[in-house]
Parts: structure tokens; sequence; C-alpha cells
């Protein structure tokens, strides 16, 4: 494990966008969040940039990643925004150059394709969170969303429970390990490949978006013919946003989670507020976590260092 050091008031973050084009209208909404937490602001050469459905061609988005990582200045890269790209240039990584210039790296969604890459590669700690130009631009961007910052400033443990949101027990237990996942179709889309998501005594983290109850069925289906699902310590289920089968013939998401859940022998919650939603309770991703059903509590060591 590779954790990243902490920010403090006049760092530079680095925002780039890795996968689909931010509305940069929105972008520079987002920018006096971080001007207020005390952070100067630089953004990615090729952020403006589209190609089709992308931010730029493969090239201008990796270029982008690479200078970020290597600019001695940036002591933290927060992602505009997901959408889809990520996967594409995950290969030509230099992961060296990463692990060499160990720095926080922020986002959520399509960006789980990085967490996973990344962590596998390098071991650094990533961290799963709102994004500028999606989240925090947004007029239902909350308190608690935003105080999900603090944690890359000073490393403290974070504990979820029910103060934030109520979480129903699927699987009774505790387990430990290191926290992994985000994104269920990027998870699901990594498998076969040399970044296939490594679950095997971890805790697993799901969320995802747009995606009706049989299509959630689909993917949970695959992790589990591919054995994901065999060796895991516990699971979190998060937020799963605009799932309604729109009173189409329909299994519920229960009904789902229950039939691929429920014979695990780890510990098993759902409904945290981790993903597309509001509150979007921020967690790092590589660190040591604790999931436990008796009190209802997920535990999460620090993402950063001294």
């Amino acid at each position: 494990m590779l954790l990243p050091k902490k920010l403090r008031k006049g760092d530079t973050i680095g925002v780039i966008a890795p996968a689909s084009p931010p509305d940069m209208k929105r972008l520079q909404q987002a920018i006096p969040f971080f001007t207020n937490l005390g952070l100067n602001v630089k953004l990615g050469k090729y952020i403006n940039q589209t190609y089709g459905y992308l931010a730029g061609t493969d090239e201008q988005r990796l270029a982008d990643l690479h200078d970020m990582i290597a600019d001695k200045e940036v002591r933290a890269i927060i992602f505009a925004r997901g959408g889809y790209g990520t996967g594409r240039i995950a290969a030509s990584i230099d992961y060296e150059l990463i692990k060499d210039n160990p720095k926080i790296i922020w986002g959520y969604s399509d960006i789980t394709y990085l967490h996973t890459a990344i962590r596998q590669k390098t071991g650094l700690v990533t961290f799963h969170g709102p994004m500028p130009a999606s989240d925090i631009a947004d007029p239902s961007f909350d308190e608690i969303s935003s105080n999900s910052f603090c944690q890359l400033f000073n490393p403290i443990t974070l504990v979820y429970d029910e103060r934030i949101a109520p979480l129903d027990v699927l699987v009774e237990g505790e387990g430990t390990g290191e926290l992994v996942g985000g994104n269920l179709s990027l998870i699901t889309s990594t498998l076969g490949t040399e970044f296939e998501i490594e679950t095997d005594g971890k805790i697993l983290c799901l969320e995802d978006i747009g995606e009706l109850p049989y299509r959630i069925d689909s993917m949970l289906n695959q992790l589990k013919l591919a054995g994901k699902l065999d060796q895991v310590s516990g699971i979190v289920v998060g937020d799963f946003a605009n799932a309604d089968p729109n009173d189409k013939p329909s299994l519920s998401l229960e009904e789902v989670f229950e039939y691929y859940f429920s014979d695990l022998h780890c510990p098993v919650m759902t409904g945290f507020k981790i993903g597309h939603c509001f509150p979007h309770f921020a967690v790092p991703l590589g660190t040591e976590a604790t999931l436990n059903t008796v009190n209802k509590t997920l535990t999460i060591c620090p993402g950063v260092q001294e």
C-alpha cells in the first residue's frame, strides 16, 4: 500500500478529463470550491478538447494525465467528470511514473477503471469521490459531500453509519480487508484483461447509474461466474441511481441483490450513499476497511499520510 501525502493550504491541484468532455461552464463554477479550501487550481492543457464522446484523443487525455503526475507543483489530481474513456488509455499509462510520484487521485464513475488499474499496478491508494463538473457544480451538492474533501488534509479514519442514511443488513457478520471497487459496469469491464479486479480478501464496494435491474443482474452474474464473489470479505452496496424499470415486468433491485449476495459467507449491507447520489460519501480505495453489521458501520483507515 502506497499512501499519498496530505494536502496543505497553498497546494496546487490539477484538474483533467480522462474520459468524457466536461461542461466547461460547470467546471468553472466548481473552481471556487477548491480555492475556498485554500488550494490553487491548474487545468489540464487539453481539458476543453472534444473527440466525439471523449475529452480529446487518447493521446491528449493520456498526455494530460502524465503531465499532471510528473508536475512537482501539483499535489493532487482531481478528475473533472466521468462518462466514458479511461479504459481506452489504461494500457498506455506509465505506472512507474505514478509509483515514483505518488499523489492524491480523486474521482468516480468511469474513473473506476483507473482506480483499479493504478492500485493493482502501483499499490497507490486513490479516492472515490464527487467531481467538479458533475457534482460540485450541482445545486444539490451538500455538506456531507463537501466535507468528504477534509480527508485529503488530515489522515483521519472514516466511519460511515446510519447518521448519514439508513442501512439494511443482507448478511450479518464482520469483515476486514482492503476496500476496492466502485462502478459495477466498469468493474465488470476489467474482467479478462490485465486490469481484472482482485477481490479475494477484499471489501467490495459497488455502485452504478442508469442500469435497470436486469442489467445489474447480468453484471453481478458475470462477477459471480468469474469467481469474484467467492472470497470477498464483505460487500458494500452503494447507490444504484436511475434503476427504475418504469412499470415493465422486472425483479426489484432488492431481489437481485438478495439472489447474488444472501448466501455469501461475509457481511453484506445495502443503502450506502456512495456513488451517483447526494450526499456522496467519498472513500479511499486501497486502505483497510471493516464492515460490521452489528453496529451498522463501515470503518476505513486514512487514505493520506503526513
